[in-house]
């Protein structure tokens, strides 16, 4: 198995968030774990990330364990965090933003040509490399860390509510990046309070609710069911 994580239990103080939560993240594939505001997705990533340490369970990636890795190691080992609310250093450039995804490459000269395949995947980043970050649109923002992080090489990529707070054309553009991205090689888990985008864009889904996960399954059964469609999408 590709990412597993088994019973994890994690908590702020005495405050616990998550409660033995358990998924799996198949090589190759799209998965989405879906949830309303509140529910332990966010924490859920950054424990994943080594942000947070959880009070029990496990992380497995490809067989070894990460709970106790840096974060800077779990990124060395090819997961990569695209954290909500985009978090892009607003008084460098553009370029300089994306060449920070590369900064644990040292001086990889492939470093290069992977921004050339980047721009190639983000042609506004392009028209706006010499641009401070924190002068873009949102979209061009998110648009932004997304690409940073690809430049990390990612083996997995994590993608944190990629569409909170932007136009639905925006939106758009995002999915078929995220798409194209996988087509590439890349195995994806978005997290999205946006429930309709998430499992019509992914091959498996998860629903996590105060902190447990309810449901697993293919996506487009999940979104055939009758809880999600009364509970989430409030048909």
């Amino acid at each position: 198995m590709f990412l597993e994580v088994k019973n994890l239990n994690v908590g702020y103080g005495d405050v616990q968030v998550l409660w033995d939560v358990s998924f799996k993240i198949e090589r190759g594939v799209i998965v989405s774990l879906v949830g309303a505001n509140g529910a332990g997705k966010s924490t859920l990533l950054k424990t994943v990330s080594g942000l947070i340490r959880p009070m029990s369970g496990d992380i497995l990636f490809d067989g070894k364990s990460l709970l106790h890795l840096s974060s800077k190691e779990i990124v060395g080992m090819g997961i990569v965090h695209v954290p909500e609310g985009r978090r892009l250093f607003p008084e460098m450039t553009t370029e300089e933003n994306l060449l920070m995804g590369a900064y644990r490459r040292g001086k990889d000269p492939e470093i290069v040509k992977d921004l050339d395949r980047i721009y190639g995947l983000f042609p506004r980043l392009k028209e706006r490399r010499k641009q401070k970050a924190g002068s873009l649109s949102g979209g061009e923002q998110q648009m932004c860390a997304m690409a940073r992080g690809l430049m990390g090489n990612p083996k997995l990529l994590l993608v944190d509510e990629m569409s909170l707070g932007l136009a639905p054309l925006i939106v758009d553009d995002l999915v078929d990046i995220v798409k194209e991205i996988h087509q590439q090689g890349t195995t994806v888990f978005i997290v999205e309070q946006d429930v309709h985008l998430a499992l019509s864009n992914s091959d498996y889904g998860y629903v996590l609710a105060t902190g447990h996960i309810m449901m697993e399954g293919k996506s487009q059964e999940l979104l055939g069911k009758k809880e999600i469609k009364e509970v989430f999408l409030g048909l």
